[in-house]
C-alpha cells in the first residue's frame, strides 16, 4: 500500500487516527433494551433469560422473535481479495469488514458483525461459516478471490437455509443490470438485440454477465474477455467459470469484439479502451467503465470520439455510479424482514428494476441537494439512482421482499405492503448528502478559500482536504514557522505546499489598512488603530482581504466563541442590504432536511426581524434546492394556550400576510405539530402542519439548545451553523468544530460566492 494515492483525500496517518481515536475500529455492541435496575439485569439475563432459550429449544424459529438473529448480518472474509489490494490475509481485511458492517448500520438499519476466516481451504472455510450460521439471519461474503469465492458460495447455499450472498458478485450485477435497462431504454435499443462485451473474467463479471443474460441478453450476443482477449470455444486452459461463456467466434481481441457493439461493460483494469475501440462501436453506444479506481477509458476521452455514448464509472466525481452501496443493503433489509432462505435470481431481478424505475420517477428534495440544487431528470446523465435517495430504503425492500414471497424463499409473508413501506421510510433514511451537492457546483468553478485560523489543527487539515478536494485553493492565515509545526503534527512534510500569508507582508498590510481605514474613518477610528486592527487580528486581515478580492471566500472561527468571532467580523463586515444577519442550521435527520433559525445571533428577535430571517431563510433553502415550507415555532399551537411570549411570533405571522409572499407559511405552532403529519387530520387547513423544513424560532435560545439536543441524543446530522445576510461570503465555524465540519462551512462560502452577488450590497 503506497503512502498516498491520486484519489486519496487523506494522509495514511489520518487514516489510521480516524480507526484509534476514541474506541479503536469502527463498530461496537449497544444494547437494545433498557438495563438501568436490577429487574432489567435480571430479565435481560439470568434468571429472566431462561424464558426465551425454553421457547427457542421448542421452536427453533423463535429465535427470530427473541433474538438479534432476524436483524443480523454475518460479513465474512478470508481477505484473499481485498479491495484493490490483492491477498493481505484475513486480520488485513478486518477494517473493511467493520466497514461494510458499519454501511449495513448506516443504510438500512441491519446490525451486522465481521468474520474473518483465515484459512484458504474452501470445505474449511464452508465448515466454519456453517457452524456459526444459525447465529444470523444472513451471510455477506466479501473479497474473496475467484473461483474460490464461487465454491464456497454455492456449498453454502446447499447447507444453508438463510440468505448467502457475496456482494462483490451480486450486488455489482445487480446495480449494472439496473444501469443496463436504463441505458437500453434511453438508447431506443432492445435488449434481446443488443451485442454485449465484456472485459474481465472474475467474480463480478461473470455474475453480471448471468443477470443480463436473465435479463433477455442472447448467449451469442454476449461476448466476455479476460487479460488472453476473447473467450471463445477451444481456447485452452479455461477454467469451468469462464468457459460456461466460451462463443464459437473469430472473434480473438477487445479491439475486434468491440467492433459494432452497443454495449461494453469493463471490470477490468484501467486504460485498456482506447479512443479508436469506442469510435468502432455501434449507434448510441452504452459503455461501463467500472475499473476503480481508474476506468478504463476516462469519459472525458469518450466524449472526444462519441456524443451520442451513455457512459457509466465506478466513480463518485462522474455521472452515473455503479456503486454496490445502491444495492446490498436493502436486498438484505428486504430479504431479512421476510425471512428469506435465499436471495435467488427473483430477488435479484426484482431489486435491478425496482432500482432502474426509481431513476425515471421525479427526485425528492434531499436528492436535488445532492446535486448541488439540480434536479437531475432521467436521461444520459441520470441513468442510476442518486446512493442518497432517500427512497432506496422502502423502494428495493419492498420489491425484494415481494419477489421473496412469490418465488416461496420467504418463511413470512407481509400483507400490506404500503404499511411496510412506511415502516421502512420511518426506520432509516440515508439522504444525508447536502454537502455532496454544494462540493460537485464548487468544483465546476473552484474557488480561493481563506482559513483564518491557520495554526489551529483542526483548521489547517480541513484547509489541506479542501484542496486535495479540488474545491479550490485554500489560503491559511499564520506564523509560517507554526504552520509547518501544526503540517508535521498531523503527519505532512513542512514542505507540503499550502499558500500562508500573514500580516508580515507589509504590501498585503498596507493594502487592508487602507481599505478598511476608508470603511471605517467615520466611526472614529484613527489609521494607526485600523493599522493595528489588521496586523494583529486575523479575523480583520482575513474578511480584508476578501474584500480586496484577493479571495473569494473564507471560514473562521473554531478557537473562540461563535458571537466573538461574528463581532470581529463586524468590524470589517456590514449586514446584507434588506437582510439581517442571523445564524442557520441545518438539521439532516432520517431523511429529512429542515432549516432552523436564528441559532446563533440575535436573543430576543422583534416580530419584523422573525418575518426579514424567514425571508431569508427561503432565498438559502431554494439555493439549496428546497421548496420552502415556514413554519414559526412556540409552544402553543394556533393561539393554544395563549402566552405573552408568543405575541411577537403571532404578529409576524400577520405581518407576513400582509405582503405578497411566494411561499406558504403558518404559525404559532409546536415542533411536533410543525414535523409530524399526524397532526394533519387535526388541522387540515395548513398547508404548513407536518409539511415544514424551515423552522423560525421564537428565541435564540430555543434555537441553540433544540439543535445543539438533536446533534448529542437525537443522532442528527448538523451543518453549520451558517451565517447568513454578511456582505461577505464567511461562515463561521463554531468552537472546537471537527475538520469535517470546518470542511463543510468552507465549501458552502465557496458555494455562496458563486450563487450571491455581494457585489451589489
Amino acid at each position: 500500500m503506497t503512502k498516498k494515492s491520486k484519489i486519496d483525500h487523506y494522509t495514511d496517518k489520518e487514516a489510521l487516527d480516524f480507526h484509534i481515536n476514541g474506541k479503536s475500529g469502527k463498530i461496537e455492541v449497544i444494547s437494545s433494551k433498557s438495563l438501568t435496575t436490577k429487574r432489567d439485569l435480571s430479565l435481560a439475563y439470568s434468571p429472566g433469560v431462561a424464558a426465551p432459550v425454553k421457547a427457542i429449544s421448542k421452536n427453533p424459529d423463535a429465535s427470530y422473535d427473541y433474538t438479534s438473529k432476524g436483524n443480523l448480518v454475518a460479513v465474512i472474509s478470508n481477505g484473499s481479495a481485498i479491495l484493490g489490494l490483492g491477498n493481505l490475509g484475513s486480520l488485513a481485511s478486518k477494517p473493511v469488514m467493520e466497514g461494510k458492517a458499519v454501511l449495513f448500520k448506516r443504510f438500512a438499519d441491519i446490525d451486522s458483525i465481521d468474520i474473518e476466516v483465515d484459512s484458504s481451504d474452501t470445505d474449511e472455510i464452508v465448515n466454519t461459516i456453517r457452524n456459526i450460521a444459525g447465529t444470523f439471519g444472513g451471510i455477506n461474503l466479501e473479497d474473496i478471490a475467484a473461483p474460490a469465492c464461487f465454491i464456497i458460495e454455492q456449498k453454502l447455499r446447499e447447507v444453508l437455509d438463510i440468505p448467502v450472498f457475496h456482494d462483490d458478485q451480486h450486488g455489482t450485477a445487480i446495480i449494472t443490470t439496473a444501469a443496463l435497462i436504463n441505458a437500453l431504454d434511453i438508447s431506443k435499443k432492445k435488449i434481446h438485440k443488443a451485442k454485449i462485451v465484456i472485459n474481465g473474467a472474475g467474480a463480478s463479471a461473470i455474475a453480471c454477465a448471468n443477470l443480463f443474460k436473465l435479463s433477455g441478453v442472447k448467449n451469442e450476443n454476449l461476448v466476455m474477455c479476460d487479460r488472453k482477449g476473447v473467450i471463445y470455444k477451444g481456447r485452452e486452459k479455461v477454467d469451468q467459470f469462464k468457459s460456461a461463456f466460451a462463443l464459437e467466434t473469430k472473434l480473438r481481441t477487445l479491439e475486434d469484439a468491440m467492433k459494432g457493439a452497443d454495449v461494453f461493460l469493463g471490470l477490468s483494469a484501467k486504460d485498456v479502451v482506447t479512443k479508436q475501440m469506442v469510435k468502432s462501436m455501434g449507434k448510441n453506444p452504452i459503455i461501463f467503465a467500472c475499473a476503480n479506481p481508474d476506468p478504463e477509458i476516462k469519459p472525458e476521452l469518450i466524449d472526444e470520439v462519441r456524443s451520442d455514448a451513455i457512459v457509466a464509472t465506478g466513480r463518485s466525481d462522474y455521472p452515473n455510479q455503479v456503486n454496490n452501496l445502491i444495492g446490498f443493503p436493502y436486498i438484505f433489509r428486504g430479504a431479512l424482514d421476510v425471512r428469506a432462505k435465499i436471495i435467488n435470481d427473483e430477488m435479484k431481478m426484482a431489486a435491478a428494476k425496482a432500482i432502474a424505475l426509481l431513476a425515471r420517477e421525479e427526485v425528492p428534495d434531499e436528492v436535488v441537494a445532492a446535486y448541488g440544487g439540480e434536479r437531475p431528470k432521467f436521461g444520459k446523465r441520470y441513468i442510476i439512482p442518486s446512493t442518497f435517495d432517500p427512497r432506496l430504503i422502502s423502494v428495493i425492500p419492498a420489491a425484494v421482499a415481494e419477489a421473496a414471497i412469490k418465488s416461496g424463499a420467504a418463511r413470512k409473508k407481509i400483507d400490506n405492503f404500503e404499511d411496510y413501506k412506511d415502516k421502512l421510510t420511518n426506520r432509516l433514511d440515508p439522504s444525508m448528502s447536502i454537502m455532496q451537492g454544494i462540493n460537485s457546483k464548487v468544483r465546476k468553478n473552484p474557488k480561493r478559500v481563506i482559513f483564518a485560523e491557520g495554526e489551529d489543527e483542526s483548521m489547517l487539515k480541513a484547509a489541506i482536504e479542501f484542496g486535495k478536494n479540488k474545491l479550490g485553493t485554500p489560503i491559511v492565515i499564520g506564523n509560517e514557522k507554526r504552520v509547518k509545526e501544526t503540517l508535521n503534527k498531523v503527519g505532512l512534510d513542512e514542505n507540503y505546499k499550502i499558500k500562508i500569508v500573514n500580516s508580515t507582508d507589509k504590501e498585503k498590510r498596507e493594502k487592508y489598512s487602507k481599505y478598511l481605514y476608508k470603511k471605517l474613518q467615520r466611526t472614529g477610528q484613527l489609521e494607526r488603530d485600523v493599522d493595528r486592527l489588521v496586523r494583529n487580528d486575523r479575523i480583520a486581515f482575513g474578511a480584508s482581504m476578501l474584500a480586496c478580492k484577493d479571495a473569494d471566500a473564507m471560514v473562521t472561527g473554531n478557537i473562540r466563541h461563535y458571537a466573538a468571532s461574528v463581532e470581529k467580523l463586524k468590524h470589517v463586515c456590514s449586514a446584507r442590504k434588506g437582510e439581517p444577519i442571523f445564524g442557520l442550521t441545518m438539521i439532516v435527520f432520517k431523511g429529512r432536511t429542515v432549516l432552523v433559525a436564528d441559532t446563533n445571533v440575535q436573543d430576543f428577535p422583534s416580530s419584523e426581524r422573525l418575518v426579514e430571517v424567514a425571508k431569508s431563510c427561503v432565498r438559502v433553502s431554494r439555493l439549496f434546492g428546497f421548496e420552502p415550507k415556514v413554519a414559526f415555532l412556540s409552544h402553543s399551537t394556533f393561539g393554544k394556550p395563549i402566552s405573552r411570549n408568543t405575541k411577537h411570533v403571532r404578529e409576524a405571522i400577520e405581518i407576513l400576510k400582509s405582503k405578497d409572499v411566494d411561499f406558504d407559511f403558518d404559525g404559532e405552532m409546536q415542533p411536533d405539530v410543525a414535523l409530524n403529519p399526524i397532526y394533519k387530520e387535526i388541522y387540515p387547513f395548513s398547508k404548513i402542519v407536518g409539511n415544514a423544513n424551515i423552522l423560525i424560532m421564537p428565541a435564540l435560545h430555543s434555537a441553540a439548545i433544540s439543535t445543539k439536543l438533536m446533534k448529542s441524543f437525537g443522532g442528527a446530522k448538523l451543518i453549520g451553523p451558517l451565517l447568513i445576510g454578511l456582505d461577505q461570503p464567511i461562515e463561521v465555524a463554531p468552537l472546537r468544530s471537527t475538520t469535517s465540519d470546518i470542511l463543510n462551512l468552507a465549501s458552502i462560502a465557496a458555494y455562496s460566492a458563486d450563487v450571491i452577488d455581494y457585489d451589489k450590497n
